[in-house]
């Protein structure tokens, strides 16, 4: 039914400002970004449709304005909202990582790259550049291929962590397929990576392959 119909207690803001925030369902989070629904599809309807339509929270922070677009019923200011809640959870994280060690923060690590390219219909290459610290100075993507391959050339890893002066680098790449799971030619990048980068006494702390649902870590595998 549509949000005035409900009891007042049982009203997305009214539950939010007398409960909190985590007491409400996802569905309902979302109906207070999108205010209004449509003819015969109320707002709390139309929320949890957007949800299913993008894989829940995972697959909607990764979405652009270009994806929420092609959703019946979102108009510009709606996608202008959406897309800036979602610049703020991204912002938030970055701001995290650039404060603190990654290590305090591995889950924060892996979301900020599923955000950042679990979404990506072809598949990139970026990588995390650290500091002594170990805290983020910046997450480049360096190289960019097809579905299936992306050519990557570690003299340019090299050569933009010293331009960075990074002293430690996370290794991070999408699968477009949904899979997370390395592959043996991962395996084989990584350590080809992690000799060229130990000659500058620049350590690859880890290697994250992203899909829109997972992360792998190859540390946490024991493949490093």
């Amino acid at each position: 039914m549509p949000l005035d119909q409900l009891p007042v207690d049982a009203r997305p803001r009214e539950k939010l400002l007398a409960r909190g925030a985590a007491s409400l369902a996802d569905a309902e989070l979302l109906a207070l970004l999108l205010r209004t629904g449509l003819p015969g599809l109320p707002v709390l309807q139309m929320a949890q449709a957007l949800l299913d339509a993008f894989g829940g929270w995972p697959g909607l922070l990764g979405a652009d304005v270009a994806a929420l677009g092609r959703f019946k019923g979102l108009g510009p200011a709606k996608r202008a909202e959406i897309a800036a809640v979602l610049e703020i959870a991204r912002r938030s994280l970055r701001s995290e990582l650039q404060q603190r060690p990654v290590f305090d923060a591995p889950d924060r690590v892996k979301q900020y790259c599923r955000l950042q390219l679990g979404e990506l219909g072809h598949e990139v290459f970026a990588v995390l550049f650290l500091d002594a610290q170990h805290r983020l100075i910046a997450m480049e993507t360096l190289f960019r291929g097809t579905l299936c391959q992306t050519a990557v050339y570690p003299r340019e890893v090299a050569k933009r962590a010293l331009e960075l002066g990074a002293a430690a680098v996370i290794l991070v790449h999408n699968h477009p397929s949904g899979v997370a799971e390395p592959s043996r030619a991962d395996e084989l990048l990584t350590q080809g990576l992690k000799n060229t980068l130990g000659l500058l006494d620049v350590r690859v702390l880890d290697h994250l392959v992203v899909s829109q649902a997972d992360v792998v870590s190859f540390a946490e595998r024991g493949l490093l």
